[in-house]
């Protein structure tokens, strides 16, 4: 942890097919070995493939709901005090809280397997659309986590 200054954000810009700074994260997500035209097949044949699945409905706001459903509102972080270690429960910011649920949505696809990524990618943003799958169990174990650790909140920092 840099201690001179805080590292400055930097503006994501908008992708090209939809206009959105979120399907560009997720693609950086997916991007493996600076490979980022495989990871742009990947997540617009996802997107594709879920607006195949559901009519009548723009699949870039699926997913945004999707990443709605997934973030989580509080984490635990460790903290020493006094020769033990505390899980101090924290909320969490807004971009990192949409960072996680990048994270957990692209590793949970990569999970599944004999499937391809584009349709993994698909089904875990379907199944986190309606608010089921391993990226929402996730989420519930770190507020479960966090509820339980609840007495050490006056650690914050």
């Amino acid at each position: 942890m840099a201690r001179r200054r805080r590292a400055v954000k930097r503006r994501v810009s908008p992708d090209g097919r939809y206009g959105s700074t979120l399907v560009t994260q997720l693609i950086s997500k997916v991007m493996s070995s600076g490979k980022r035209s495989t990871a742009q097949r990947i997540v617009y044949g996802a997107i594709d493939q879920i607006a195949t699945k559901i009519e009548n409905a723009k699949p870039v706001e699926i997913l945004q709901k999707a990443i709605d459903n997934i973030r989580p509102k509080l984490e635990v972080k460790s903290r020493r005090v006094g020769g033990a270690t505390y899980q101090v429960p924290l909320e969490v910011s807004h971009e990192r809280q949409v960072s996680l649920a990048l994270r957990w949505l692209v590793d949970f696809s990569a999970g599944r397997k004999a499937v391809p990524m584009r349709q993994a990618l698909a089904g875990e943003i379907l199944d986190a659309f309606n608010a089921q799958g391993n990226a929402i169990k996730k989420r519930d174990d770190m507020h479960k986590m966090a509820q339980a650790n609840r007495a050490f909140a006056h650690y914050r920092w």
